[in-house]
């Protein structure tokens, strides 16, 4: 569904990786392993999202040893490499990231079929990362009968796939 409204596969791929890990500087070599797409395709992807404002590339200078004309010594000698990560700064990085995270959690993934196929649930309320407020002290608040085991083991499955831990509070209708 996404790849319609956002233009393609690729660039669903890598919005999702570098939204979810907005930190963290990649390479492109390690973007392509990471989302298991072509190294061509990636990389016209990451040109239209740095075009955009949404990604921003820095050029990093890796030093690597190589030896010399033998005479024994070791001579460091610096290689650039360019880096992608989120830009703090676009005025939109919050909705888009909330935009990815509920399209896959209740789109794809059906999370909320899955949590009131557990149980019998009144009311279900998805906070925290999945709205774009990741302090929140709750991610996920239900009102029903749910068994938490089995609510443990979903959400520690989407936790995986997600990368982001899921807190969530359960109470019955009449604690409500």
């Amino acid at each position: 569904m996404l790849e319609h409204l956002f233009g393609s596969r690729t660039r669903v791929k890598l919005l999702n990786l570098f939204l979810r890990h907005p930190d963290e500087p990649i390479f492109v070599r390690e973007v392509t392993r990471r989302i298991g797409t072509q190294i061509n395709a990636v990389r016209r992807e990451l040109a239209n999202l740095v075009r955009f404002g949404i990604l921003v590339e820095e050029v990093a200078v890796v030093q690597s040893n190589e030896h010399g004309s033998g005479d024994g010594s070791v001579h460091g000698k610096g290689t650039k490499k360019k880096y992608y990560k989120a830009n703090k700064k676009f005025p939109l990085l919050t909705e888009i990231t909330t935009l990815i995270v509920k399209a896959q959690i209740l789109l794809e993934h059906r999370l909320d079929h899955e949590i009131t196929r557990i149980g019998d649930v009144s009311y279900l309320a998805f906070l925290g990362p999945f709205v774009g407020a990741p302090k929140a002290p709750v991610d996920l608040f239900i009102v029903g009968q749910v068994g938490k085991a089995d609510l443990e083991k979903l959400l520690e499955n989407t936790e995986q796939e997600f990368g982001f831990e899921v807190n969530f509070s359960v109470m019955t209708p009449e604690e409500y």
